[in-house]
Order: C-alpha cells, then structure tokens, then sequence
C-alpha cells in the first residue's frame, strides 16, 4: 500500500500505543487492577493518588499568602492582578487555558477575565475580587464559569465584584475618589450592610490612608510589571495587559508610582509550604511512573515520537494537567540538543536516548532527565560519558544544605566534568573553558510554578527551597567544525579528534529535583534509577514483566472469547 511518511509514522505510532499502552497499577482513582497488570507495579513505580487537602486548611493558607503579600507593600499602596488572557492557537482556537501563576498562588482560581485588588490599608475592605457575571449562553460553549460562592469557596475572598466594574474602581482610585459600586453590581460581600448615613463615610474610610499617601506622591501600585525602562518599552510575552495598564498610570501624575510586584512574590514562592511540596511531589510521582514506563517500551519502538506517547498517556492518565515544558525525546545524536522537541528520530538499538520530561499537577512541574540505552545494555563508550556525568552530579549534590548557592553546586560539577573530560582526551586543558563546548549549561535552576521558576540565582539556600540538579556531557557531531579557525583551536582539534570521533554523538543528561531540608536536602525522584548497573537491571526487569502482563491480558481475552 502506498502511504506517506506522515500518515506511516502515525499509523505505525498507534499500532505501537495499542501493542504496549497496557494499564499497569493502581488506577487514576486509587483502587487496585487485577491479574498480571500489577506485575510491572515491582519495577515501575506507578503514582500514588493524588493529594487531598482540607478545605479550611487550603483556604488559610491562600488567606496567609494574601496577607504576608499586604504586609510587603503596607498601608500605602496597592496590588492589582490581572487573569492572564487565552492564548490563541489558530484563528477561533485557542489553547487550553492555565491561570497566570501569582494570580493562581494567591486565589487558586482558573478562569480568565478575573482581576484582584489588594488594599492593605483599607478600613474594611482589604481584597476585592472581580469576577465575570456567570452567562448561561456563553456557558453552553465554553463551560460553566465561577459563581460567586464557588469563587468564594475556593479563594476565601468574600468581596467579590462584577469585573465590569474594575475600570470605574480603577479610574476612581487614580482620581483618589472612595469607590462603592450599586448594589446589583456586588456579586457577595462579607461586609454587613451599613446604615444609609453612613455608608459613604465608610467607604471613604476605606481609602483614606491610601489617598492621603497618593495626595503627598508616597502612594503605589504594584504590578506584575518591570521598573526597568528599558523592559518597560519592550513588549512584555506573558504581561501585555499589566504592561499597557501600567504604562497609562505612568502617563500623569496621580500620586501613585508603578512598582513591580514580581521580587516579592519570587521570593514568597522560593520557599515551598508543605501543601505546595504534596503538589510538586505528586507531579513529580506521576513523571517518575512515566520515565519507567517510557523505558520499559523503548525497545519495541521504532520512532522517538512513539516513546513521547507512552510519556504524554501517563500524564493524562494520571490526571495531570499537561506537561510543564515540551517533553524532550532524543534518540543518538539527537540527544545532543539540549531542547530537541521534535521526538522525529528513528529509534536505534545501539543507542542512548535522552528523556527529559515533566507533568504539571495543579500549576506545579516536575523536571526530570534520565538517559539510557535502548537495548538496555550500555557500551564501553557509553559508560564512560554516563559515569562521568553521574559523578558530576553526585559531586554537585555536596553543596546541598542550609546557607549552600547555585555557585558552589555548579563549581562542583564542572570542576568533577573537567577532570573527567581531560582523562577521556576530550579536553586538553582543566585550567581553560574548553569544558563548554561539551558542558554548555548551568547545573541547577528553581523549580515550582514553572519550570524554570522566580527566584536570583544568588540565593542562599534555605529549607523549602526545590531545584533541579543536571549536568550533562553532549558530544555533538559537528562540535568541532565551527570552532573559529586559530592555531589554537586547530591543535586542540588534532589533540581531541580521536576521543572525539569514540563519543560522538553520545549525550547524556541526569537531572533530579531536590528540596533543601533543615539538615541536607531530600531527592524528590529518587524512585528512578541513576546508576548503568541500576538502569539496566530496571530495563530489564520492567520490560520482562510488561511482556508477561500483556501476555497474560491477551490470554484472558481469549478465554472471554471462547466461554
């Protein structure tokens, strides 16, 4: 039959998702599976439920966020934040939509158009929600919206607006003018209702210590928004609506200075509260289950895309609520870029493959890379590069503790990838940078929100604190070629060439996630194999018992055929 490439690669892709996507474990809600399905469960570390928390508990502490936030911009100023917009993936499509994390953090709300307004100085309205009108019409397309109560119970907020009236509260509050919408316009409120005599005093004593700021220029609003001129004239990727509205405060004077919100939540969100680290654990729980099962099926793949989708099945599984960056799957040379997305490459049996994955479980991501041979079997050379980066990391993981940096944690691994790369003729010089064009990242990066999450990287370390630990060796195959044309570099060339010409197209990364503890530090994905001997032995296990289970579902299948 005559097909394309494209529709053979996915015919062929779904002939391998049917021959090996066979549940194993514990399903998404908790409960066991039977038979020979829970045989891989010994070699594959299959995800626990997920979390479940308190509702009080979970209220008060997004209460507390909100309220160390008003303690750090005081009575004289004011936060707004704005509900990120969808994003558009084509013409009336747009993508799934994922709240904008600080806005997430303090409201645990994920629905677009909704805006918060802090007033920490207000006599008796500190936070105001705003919230879009619930619309049965709009409803019947899109889904059902928050209503007030709902929005209540799930943020703790008590004032809720209707979000058409956050131009008017804003144009007020520029004007330094007590703004109260009509009563039909306050979708909830935990205020009881004043007297009528009263009631405009008692508004107006809601701003009265943040108009008196505004009336001597001392007043501020802080915004996701940058205080640098040179950032706030470029157009912002995720904060276009802070960046516009803070630029219309910045025309005129009104008492007010634009100030940037984003040093205080970054360092709020460093250190992890044990609520956030079940959240960041149960992501990372259901990638580790992924990784295994990705490693038990590799050797029946004929295409890297086909072990993305064993990865890609595991999360929606699982219940996750995407991946938290583009799953990275490189086969052979492939595995020598460092973000290769395309999963395009043929799988070979020879070969390592390089997997550098994450599940986001409610806007928290796990960041993982394990690298392993398809046939389960390393070489000679590729034992060398594995065991040279494996040392790395484990050099790297010293430094880990209370008052440790990023600093010392990479001067580990890079002096440990130096020495190794020298002894394997790869380098000719530990004291120069010649390291760099086979070690060409940073070892560690925050993690939480994001991938790569807020947070300087001149941080001491403190317990709470979650980051990634990953070195890598990439032996590109064209390395060498572009290097500038010096004597130099033409005799490092001659003196590297044979080693060069052994490893290349070997890249190997180990990345693991670890939070800081009071005395060290805990290895969030320990479940994984690190060592050659340990992920050949799980390769192996992993692979034999998937066979038996698939063979023992197969077997009961006919039986139900023929009774």
């Amino acid at each position: 039959m005559n097909i394309s490439a494209k529709n053979y690669k996915l015919i062929s892709c779904v002939l391998f998702a049917s021959f090996v996507f066979a549940p194993v474990g514990r399903t998404s809600a908790g409960g066991s599976e039977r038979g020979a399905q829970q045989s891989v469960a010994s070699a594959i570390r299959v995800a626990p439920p997920a979390p479940v928390f308190d509702d009080n508990a979970r209220r008060a502490e997004l209460a507390a966020r909100r309220n160390k936030i008003a303690e750090r911009i005081g009575a004289k100023g004011a936060l707004v934040l704005l509900s990120t917009a969808p994003r558009i993936y084509t013409n009336d499509v747009n993508y799934k939509f994922r709240q904008e994390n600080n806005f997430y953090y303090l409201t645990n709300l994920n629905q677009p158009e909704a805006k918060l307004v802090l007033l920490p100085g207000g006599a008796n309205v500190r936070e105001i929600l705003f919230l879009p009108r619930r619309n049965p019409s709009q409803e019947t397309w899109t889904g059902r919206m928050y209503s007030p109560e709902e929005a209540a119970r799930l943020s703790s907020i008590g004032e809720i607006w209707e979000e058409t009236e956050f131009e008017p509260f804003m144009q007020a509050l520029r004007s330094r003018q007590a703004y109260r919408p009509q009563p039909e316009k306050i979708l909830l409120s935990s205020r009881t209702t004043t007297p009528p005599t009263s009631g405009a005093a008692s508004d107006a004593a809601n701003y009265e210590t943040l108009f008196a700021a505004a009336a001597k220029s001392e007043a501020a609003l802080f915004m996701l928004t940058s205080t640098n001129a040179n950032a706030q004239n470029a157009e912002s990727r995720e904060y276009r609506a802070e960046q516009l509205l803070a630029a219309a405060w910045r025309k005129e004077p009104n008492g007010f200075t634009v100030q940037s919100a984003f040093p205080i939540f970054a360092e709020m969100r460093l250190r992890k509260s044990e609520m956030e680290m079940r959240l960041l654990q149960h992501a990372v729980d259901i990638t580790t289950e992924a990784l295994g099962r990705a490693m038990a099926v590799a050797n029946r793949a004929r295409w890297e895309y086909e072990i993305e989708a064993e990865v890609q099945y595991t999360f929606k599984r699982r219940n996750a609520d995407n991946w938290g960056y583009p799953p990275i799957v490189g086969c052979g040379a492939n595995a020598t870029t460092l973000h290769y997305e395309e999963s395009q490459g043929r799988v070979a049996a020879g070969d390592l493959i390089l997997m550098d994955v994450g599940a986001e479980y409610n806007h928290y991501t796990a960041d993982v890379t394990r690298t392993f041979p398809i046939n389960g079997k390393f070489t000679s050379a590729q034992t060398d590069i594995y065991n040279l980066v494996l040392a790395a990391q484990t050099a790297a993981y010293a430094p880990v503790k209370p008052g440790g940096t990023f600093a010392q944690v990479n001067a580990a691994a890079v002096e440990t990838i130096k020495r190794g790369l020298l002894k394997l003729g790869l380098i000719t010089d530990v004291n120069s940078n010649q390291h760099r064009i086979w070690f060409m990242h940073g070892t560690s990066h925050w993690l939480g929100m994001n991938v790569h999450d807020v947070g300087s990287n001149a941080t001491k370390f403190e317990p709470g604190m979650v980051f990634t630990i990953e070195p890598g060796v990439y032996i590109r195959p064209d390395a060498l070629d572009y290097l500038p044309k010096t004597a130099e570099n033409e005799r490092f060339i001659q003196a590297v060439r044979p080693a060069f010409e052994k490893y290349k197209n070997i890249g190997v990364r180990i990345e693991d996630d670890v939070v800081v503890t009071a005395d060290g530090y805990r290895n969030l994905t320990s479940a994984l194999p690190r060592a050659t001997n340990e992920i050949e032995d799980f390769v192996r296990r992993a692979s034999q018992e998937l066979r038996a289970a698939r063979m023992t579902k197969r077997k009961d299948e006919t039986a139900k055929l023929n009774r």
